[in-house]
């Protein structure tokens, strides 16, 4: 106060003497892996955060032939996603929530896709986050009832890509965007972690 009186113009403050809690946050780049398990065509995305608009690393559908066996589309699925960490080497994983099925056995079915790409990333050492359903569509197209085509379009706007993604990936990038955008800001309700 004196100094202000006299005169005298206080020094700057460098960044390291503010104490943390009123520093702004930065969150660090992350690398995430949007995956939206089924038997028949598992989609996935990955995109790159800490730029905007994100950076679409890679998409597609993990598509198994109706004749092929249950095992060996469990395999594919494995291995493909093995491929996807191995190549882009994410950060962090997102899948979509659990639903509610009619029928069992499309709900145990669902379940073993879903399991063998919990199994490969949890191998690979990631955290995994699910996101239900509604709450992604909410996120991404402002309404969680949503058409799959709306989902699609928007993650098309969103992330800059040339053509509409496949439906299967449109979900798997709409599951990664969500995360980082609940990762952006302040939220009162964690991501459930799995």
């Amino acid at each position: 106060m004196k100094n202000r009186v006299a005169g005298k113009i206080p020094r700057p403050v460098s960044e390291a003497s503010v104490p943390l809690t009123s520093r702004p946050a930065r969150r660090a780049p992350q690398i995430i892996l949007g995956v939206d398990p089924s038997l028949r065509g598992t989609g996935y995305g990955v995109i790159r955060t800490g730029v905007t608009p994100f950076v679409t690393l890679a998409q597609g559908t993990i598509v198994c032939p109706k004749d092929w066996e249950r095992s060996r589309c469990l395999a594919k699925i494995s291995a493909t996603l093995r491929e996807v960490l191995q190549t882009h080497q994410p950060t962090v994983c997102v899948v979509e929530g659990l639903f509610f099925a009619q029928n069992i056995k499309t709900a145990i079915i669902m379940g073993e896709a879903r399991g063998a790409a919990m199994a490969v990333v949890a191998e690979a050492g990631l955290d995994i986050y699910e996101i239900a359903t509604r709450k992604v569509k909410q996120a991404i197209v402002g309404y969680g009832a949503a058409q799959k085509i709306a989902v699609a379009k928007m993650v098309q706007r969103m992330l800059n890509l040339v053509e509409l993604p496949a439906p299967d990936a449109a979900d798997a990038l709409a599951l990664a965007l969500a995360h980082a955008q609940e990762n952006s800001r302040s939220v009162l309700t964690q991501p459930k972690k799995i």
